[in-house]
């Protein structure tokens, strides 16, 4: 998948309308949270939306912008200007694996992803890199995309299935995704403290199935997002795709959460840790 974000990066703002959105909805949560961290993350950066919001929201914080994919970090450098670079205001890019940072242990203020983690068959590893990168009273915030995504492809699969003239693959349509409730375990399974889960659906529109076919393709994800059958198979499911007032209708179940890194509760050597307040 790493060398679909690669190849992606060139159109992949004509087509991130869902990550924008979901990234500026993402920010106005950040403003119920008061925090003045030394450094902020955006994992998973893509093109750099999201630490551009993050260095205007946190002027006086070091700026990481964090992907698998060295052409998005080359999106990231190329939109700062070159007075940005004299000042070293430019955000640092680093090529890095998010289950494999390469930072301290502690050094986050702030880890922020946009519609990233879903895409890893197993978050939880993840999610414990995150845990150990973030300074204690650090904050993970995070949007990804839950199981009711497309689920207008998913009811034209089921369809397709039961008119018996399917092959092998029309049942899987799109990628099996993880229900809130199980990320909010995760995170707590992580040692992440006090995790905030919500979600909502987005739900944009096509003239064409060729239309959210371009996009996600564009994006970089539509082999692992429609991984799972054949082309015939997905003829005869996006003949059955029903439209709403002449459009196709394609939702996305958004996930939104938040946690924070809680001082802990033992030492690496198995002793108690005991918080004295005066």
């Amino acid at each position: 998948m790493r060398a679909d974000f690669a190849r992606a990066a060139a159109l992949y703002d004509e087509a991130a309308v869902l990550a924008r959105e979901t990234g500026r909805r993402m920010a106005e949560r950040l403003d119920l949270v008061k925090i003045v961290p030394r450094r902020v993350a955006d994992i998973g950066c893509a093109t750099g939306d999201g630490i551009r919001e993050l260095q205007r929201r946190y002027p006086q914080a070091l700026p990481l912008a964090i992907d698998a994919a060295l052409p998005m970090l080359a999106a990231v450098r190329s939109r700062s200007g070159w007075l940005e670079h004299l000042r070293g205001r430019a955000p640092r890019t680093i090529n890095a694996d998010v289950r494999a940072l390469p930072l301290a242990g502690g050094s986050l203020g702030l880890a922020w992803s946009n519609l990233m983690l879903h895409w890893l068959d197993d978050p939880r590893p993840a999610l414990a890199e995150l845990h150990r990168a973030l300074e204690v009273g650090g904050l993970l915030m995070f949007a990804m995309l839950g199981p009711d995504t497309l689920k207008e492809l998913r009811t034209a699969a089921r369809k397709v299935v039961r008119s018996g003239i399917h092959g092998d693959g029309a049942g899987g349509a799109v990628k099996s995704l993880l229900d809130m409730h199980d990320i909010g375990d995760m995170l707590v399974a992580a040692g992440f403290a006090d995790p905030v889960m919500d979600m909502e659906m987005v739900t944009l529109t096509y003239a064409s199935p060729r239309g959210l076919l371009r996009d996600q393709r564009q994006l970089g994800v539509r082999d692992v997002l429609f991984g799972r059958m054949g082309w015939r198979d997905w003829r005869k499911v996006l003949a059955a795709w029903e439209r709403v007032d002449q459009r196709l209708p394609a939702s996305f179940e958004i996930v939104y959460g938040h946690a924070w890194k809680a001082a802990p509760r033992a030492a690496p050597d198995g002793r108690a840790i005991v918080h004295l307040h005066r």
